[in-house]
């Protein structure tokens, strides 16, 4: 029987039969979701909100707690000082988790780039912009050696940037004897390796063009990764690698880019970080890897890959540098800011599993 022959009792249970499915539809429709339900997919499809509401918050609170000093210019721009380095190391950072990765010699080849800069500099008479290119070379160098042997030797991230850590700062405490380079001695050899450690005073902030490569190297990550093949490349890499490869990625050469990248970022904060410290110091940022980690984390990047923007980690460390600013102005011993940062770090990676867990 035809449907325009079906008899007033079949053509009503036909029409209720549709009633059900319209009504089974409408029951997995966004408008149905809970507020919970809601929040989830929107975090999901926004994970740098969180850090940015996160960073608002914090500035509030600390203000109100803290005073009118906290908002003084001279404090703000401070703060962005103190997390120039970190905040440039975890833009290196995040280049590797994006792929799902993990690279815990980001600091170790920092200060390794930094001591080979000083030493052919000072010590071998190198001209100062040849021993920063240099310097530059081998953070692509120790960036390969570590992507070489993820791809080419399957070798887990976490192990091979774990021996790395080692091998780089043995060369550190080798090439320099465990001895520091001193500001002085900088400024009359090679004055260029504190670059960045000069400020700018305007009004009553004092900036370092230290703060201003950090900004620079993540508007340049932000237009690579949204803007370039290579960058669609590296988040279908972290998002599933298999699929990646079936879609014709060639990932193994993505993946030794990827980290060779984020060496030459790393020599580029080795030679920002002698501008920080005024020296060259082989003992410095020695919790550079961790505190990296945690600006990504906080930041809204996925430790499992594939998801999150590039300006989270640059928020994340300016939430840890608000955080510890405002804890010290309000009298709150270094031990309980560790305490709270290591908690936000904890919440950071439990939202982050419950934001994942969405269904399409």
């Amino acid at each position: 029987m035809s449907d325009d022959t079906r008899t007033p009792r079949k053509q009503q249970e036909f029409e209720q039969g549709l009633g059900r499915s319209d009504k089974s539809v409408a029951a997995f429709t966004p408008h149905n979701r809970s507020f919970l339900q809601s929040t989830q997919h929107l975090l999901h499809g926004h994970p740098t909100m969180i850090p940015v509401i996160v960073l608002i918050l914090s500035i509030i609170i600390f203000g109100a707690l803290a005073g009118p000093k906290f908002f003084s210019p001279f404090n703000l721009s401070l703060i962005v000082q103190q997390v120039s380095i970190i905040g440039i190391l975890a833009a290196a950072q995040s280049l590797v988790i994006l792929t799902a990765g993990i690279d815990l010699s980001v600091g170790a080849i920092m200060v390794l780039m930094s001591v080979i800069m000083g030493q052919l500099a000072v010590t071998i008479g190198v001209p100062t912009p040849l021993a920063i290119l240099i310097g530059f070379g081998g953070g692509a160098l120790a960036g390969g050696m570590n992507g070489f042997l993820v791809t080419r030797i399957k070798l887990p991230p976490f192990i091979v940037t774990l021996g790395s850590w080692n091998i780089f700062f043995a060369l550190n405490l080798w090439l320099s004897n465990a001895q520091s380079i001193r500001s002085q001695t900088l400024d009359e050899v090679a004055p260029l390796l504190k670059l960045f450690g000069e400020t700018i005073a305007i009004g009553g902030a004092r900036i370092t063009y230290g703060s201003i490569l950090m900004l620079a190297i993540f508007a340049v990550l932000w237009f690579i990764l949204n803007h370039t093949a290579w960058g669609r490349h590296v988040y279908a890499i972290g998002d599933d690698k298999e699929s990646a490869e079936l879609s014709g990625i060639r990932t193994n050469r993505t993946l030794i880019s990827v980290y060779v990248l984020a060496g030459v970022v790393c020599a580029i904060g080795g030679w920002a970080s002698i501008g920080r410290v005024g020296s060259v110091s082989p003992q410095s940022f020695q919790e550079a890897n961790l505190q990296s980690i945690t600006a990504v984390v906080i930041g809204g990047i996925s430790l499992f890959g594939g998801r999150g923007s590039i300006a989270g980690p640059l928020i994340g460390a300016l939430i840890v540098g608000v955080f510890n600013s405002g804890l010290r102005m309000v009298g709150v011993d270094v031990l309980w800011q560790l305490f709270a940062i290591g908690w936000l770090t904890i919440i950071a990676v439990a939202i982050d599993q419950w934001i994942r867990k969405v269904s399409s």
